[in-house]
């Protein structure tokens, strides 16, 4: 049996300077740990074909299927501010592109599949932990209906790998709607190659936004509409409590999908100074920084395309700047909108925001967890005892006298209590992939060779909106000796 990937490959077709071919380093013994076969089959792939031995050698990266052309992209990035020109697919290598049964293309990545020319010392490889946590994190943030990349497979590569110790090899197959960043822009843009920085807009626009090709400024038009879902995205990851971790601009991607689950990571209690990424020192990416690094970030790709704008630079600027200047009130939509749907106003008052405001001022001093607050919040719009919400705040007197203004408000919208708190439900998840259970699936899997706490894992988070009874210890935030307060890198 022959495993077959229709690849039509489109980024491989570029100029040679935009990417180095080169193939995956052949691993020992590969061993498939999880097939994503919804995903497979999404994406017009024979699972039960992935699965087997051939299957997994190419999930691996020891065997190529037919029409693969395997490179490495080439980018660069502001990395915590500072700006590194040459950086690229260090540890990752795109085996090709296949059109999904909605007719997307999609990108077939393999991360950890052995060293590249832009590796710069490393080894090319990935740890099982950080293949572990992107696969669960990934799926988790495309249950939850955020944009991301998707996990198709992981392997474990039989192969041990050298960090602070050694740990065991694995390879995680990544999907994207591209692999393209701002920071590949970047990397033309140094080298003042403007002929590739427009070789790469028309292919963005080609591939992402094609509906701009007949706008009668494509380029004004193409850094705009990044904006607007860029300004979405980081919103939605708000509403969710979702810290990136390391927002460079490497890592934010063209297409306006999440990328990089490296030290990412979900707020238990809510404070908006949170910080998990230990190479984060100075919070650069906290939480409530994440609008404006956003901007920062979308700023750098501004700065790429000035040459596409207008042929007077200062005009490029002043053009540049008003379409920069849509971030805030886009970001504000997205976010105000989604903490109304959170609290289950459906009607628009001046003064929501400082309702929302309120509650979360009070979940800040009260030490509160985020998720369950607002899961509770939707019980209780439904009639529901209000104590469970009381119970989750150190101070339940600041909660209760927030509530009595939240009620008045709830009093003037038109739904029933039933359909409001249906609503809510929808909005407001039981279940986020939090820092101490993924721990929990790490070890289990490192030190025993044991995936059951990954593949249950995995099932609770595919339906995050949905009452699990069974499963209701997954939504626990952790005691005291299990909080995890910081996250790594894998690299």
């Amino acid at each position: 049996m022959t495993v077959h990937f229709p690849f039509q490959n489109s980024y491989a077709a570029l100029p040679a300077n935009f990417f180095a071919r080169v193939a995956p380093t052949p691993v020992d013994k590969p061993r498939l740990i999880k097939l994503n076969r919804p995903l497979a089959r999404h994406l017009g792939l024979d699972p039960d074909q992935l699965a087997t031995p051939e299957g997994v050698e190419i999930l691996a990266g020891k065997a190529l299927p037919d029409g693969a052309e395997p490179i490495a992209m080439a980018y660069a990035g502001h990395q915590f501010g500072h700006f590194v020109p040459q950086l690229g697919d260090g540890r990752a290598i795109l085996l090709g592109e296949v059109i999904d049964q909605d007719g997307v293309r999609r990108d077939i990545q393999l991360k950890g599949s052995g060293p590249t020319p832009f590796s710069r010392r490393g080894d090319g490889r990935a740890a099982l932990g950080p293949v572990l946590r992107e696969y669960i994190v990934s799926e988790a943030m495309a249950a939850l209906g955020i944009p991301t990349t998707r996990s198709l497979a992981a392997v474990m590569s039989g192969e041990p790998v050298m960090r602070e110790t050694a740990l065991p090899g694995a390879v995680l197959t990544r999907v994207a709607a591209s692999h393209i960043r701002i920071g590949t822009f970047q990397y033309f843009a140094a080298r003042k190659d403007t002929e590739a920085v427009k070789r790469l807009a028309d292919h963005v626009i080609d591939r992402h936004y094609p509906s701009l090709k007949a706008a009668e400024r494509p380029y004004h038009a193409l850094l705009s509409a990044v904006v607007g879902r860029q300004a979405e995205l980081v919103a939605r990851w708000l509403l969710v409590g979702f810290i990136h971790g390391v927002m460079n601009t490497d890592n934010t991607s063209i297409s306006g999908e999440t990328i990089d689950y490296g030290p990412c990571a979900f707020m238990d209690q809510y404070d908006p100074a949170t910080v998990f990424s230990s190479i984060d020192e100075h919070g650069r990416y906290a939480y409530a920084n994440q609008p404006r690094i956003a901007l920062w970030n979308l700023t750098r790709l501004a700065e790429c395309l000035l040459p596409l704008l207008a042929d007077d630079q200062d005009k490029a600027v002043t053009e540049a700047q008003d379409l920069l200047g849509a971030f805030g009130e886009q970001f504000n939509d997205a976010y105000k909108g989604g903490l109304r749907k959170k609290l289950g106003l459906f009607t628009e008052r001046n003064d929501d925001q400082l309702l929302a405001q309120a509650l979360l001022d009070t979940m800040a001093a009260g030490r509160a967890d985020f998720t369950l607050t607002f899961r509770a919040l939707s019980a209780a719009a439904g009639g529901g005892d209000a104590g469970d919400v009381c119970a989750l705040f150190e101070e339940p007197v600041a909660f209760d006298e927030w509530a009595v203004r939240w009620r008045a408000r709830l009093a003037e919208e038109p739904q029933s209590a039933a359909e409001r708190a249906r609503a809510m439900a929808a909005v407001n998840p039981a279940f986020i992939p939090r820092n101490h259970r993924i721990e929990a699936v790490i070890q289990a899997a490192v030190t025993n060779d044991d995936y059951g706490p990954f593949e249950e894992l995995l099932s609770v988070l595919a339906a995050p909106y949905e009452d699990q009874p069974d499963f209701a210890a997954y939504a626990d935030p952790p005691r005291p000796e299990e909080r995890v307060c910081q996250t790594f890198c894998g690299t």
